[in-house]
């Protein structure tokens, strides 16, 4: 006899567990299926545990230079065990968290394998028994996985996925990585100020492709002068372990290729969407290169089935899962939600230093046919970022000259990811120029910089 819910969620990361605690809250009888730990990748091998061990590797950097402080701190070190073991501490207390957010809402856990088996129908194994559960609504949210490179799979040891990154049992003496997106960015700081000797490799012509131009050319130049060999236009041949490390064939933008040898790899070149032997392609379920089409409510175009998070495509963030399980548990429910809408979505990389952004790209706006007017205003004009010894980036603003719409917003520098969010309220609230200059902003503060620019497209910035 199956178990019946009004919902069954198949996945927990992100997107899976807010979308079954507002499905609670709604009043639906709801259960979350998942095969490994609650919270998903982002919680217990991303997003979270990523952010530790960048706070470990930040705070080294500053007591290695402490003295710019007027500071002592003789003989610095570190314990990479330790090291880890705090990343993974502060993973495990998230996902006892989790936990203790379902039994609080009163959703029902399901460990195991879970396959959808008909409309409102799956099957959850669990070792040598399975567990049948019934639903009107089912949501997909099982997330993706590291993408592999063709010619050299991940082995644990030399060639490392983010998964490897994060748990090293020895220091990389000299690492290569391979895509300089957010992850691929963010393991090559860390790394880098732990210690390593670090390369980037990207075969597109500038790192953090998807930013705008401007701070894509600003971080190559603040990383490369932090020691980070950074090739961009740059292909990989080959990867192969060899002795102790590992050798790649790079070919360089003039053609050539040349080996060389590092003690390890870390494969940063996108992701695979977990969507195969769970039961989709019996039902009909459309995909696209693998990711899930869905509507803007997380529908697909089968009755009853719906879709989140990395599942059905970019951008592959944790906030845009959480966002699209609520959307579509109120639709679910009855509810008359918003469409997602993915130009509103912040995009954060946390290196050093951080990059945040929302909307369109300079270029993008161009392109677009919008009449552009552009602030910029440096972290050296503001107070605040001097008193810190953070001096270096800058806050970028489009928009469009004929309505004042803010079109997006661009940051690079010391805690932009934090900063970046008034500007995503800004444009959900659609706010104009006018509403932005018009607002006071507490000083000494980051976040004068974000008025500054905005007064700077207009020709009134103040301290710059």
């Amino acid at each position: 006899m199956a178990d019946t819910y009004d919902l069954v969620i198949l996945g927990s990361g992100p997107g899976g567990y807010v979308a079954a605690i507002r499905a609670s809250q709604l009043g639906l009888k709801v259960a979350i299926v998942e095969r490994e730990r609650l919270g998903g990748i982002c919680l217990n091998w991303g997003c979270i545990p990523t952010k530790a061990l960048l706070r470990t590797s930040e705070i080294y950097h500053y007591m290695q230079n402490a003295e710019s402080y007027g500071l002592k701190a003789d003989n610095v070190g570190f314990d990479l065990a330790k090291v880890v073991d705090r990343s993974r501490k502060v993973a495990g207390q998230l996902n006892a968290g989790v936990k203790g957010l379902m039994k609080k809402n009163k959703v029902t856990v399901v460990e195991g394998v879970g396959t959808v088996t008909a409309k409102g129908k799956l099957s959850v194994k669990q070792g040598d028994k399975t567990v049948e559960l019934e639903a009107k609504n089912i949501i997909v949210a099982t997330g993706a996985r590291a993408r592999d490179l063709p010619f050299a799979k991940a082995d644990g040891k030399t060639i490392w996925t983010y998964r490897h990154a994060m748990v090293p049992t020895e220091m990389p003496t000299k690492l290569l990585v391979i895509g300089s997106g957010a992850i691929g960015v963010e393991f090559a700081s860390f790394y880098n100020d732990m210690g390593a000797d670090v390369t980037i490799v990207e075969m597109l012509p500038r790192i953090l492709p998807v930013e705008d131009e401007e701070v894509s050319a600003f971080m190559d130049k603040a990383l490369t002068k932090q020691g980070i060999k950074l090739l961009t236009g740059t292909g990989l041949e080959g990867l192969a372990p060899s002795g102790s490390g590992v050798t790649a064939k790079i070919k360089h933008k003039d053609g050539k290729v040349v080996e060389e040898t590092f003690s390890h790899a870390i494969v940063a070149i996108g992701i695979v969407p977990n969507t195969e032997n769970i039961g989709l392609e019996a039902l009909g379920v459309e995909t696209d290169r693998g990711h899930i089409k869905t509507d803007g409510y997380g529908r697909t175009n089968v009755d009853g089935i719906w879709a989140i998070g990395d599942v059905t495509g970019a951008p592959w963030l944790a906030h845009k899962a959480s966002h699209e399980g609520i959307i579509a548990v109120e639709k679910i429910a009855g509810g008359s939600p918003h469409q997602m809408d993915k130009a509103n979505i912040p995009g954060c990389t946390y290196s050093r230093p951080q990059v945040a952004s929302v909307g369109m790209t300079e270029a993008k706006a161009k392109e677009a046919g919008y009449e552009l007017k552009v602030g910029k205003f440096p972290f050296i004009g503001n107070g605040k970022a001097i008193a810190l010894g953070e001096a270096e980036g800058f806050v970028k603003t489009v928009f469009d000259a004929k309505t004042g719409e803010l079109l997006g917003a661009h940051m690079v520098g010391a805690e932009v990811t934090e900063l970046i969010q008034g500007y995503v309220v800004a444009r959900q609230l659609e706010t104009t120029e006018a509403e932005l200059m018009e607002t006071v902003f507490a000083h000494p503060t980051l976040s004068e910089m974000m008025h500054e620019s905005v007064l700077g497209a207009y020709g009134r910035s103040i301290h710059y």
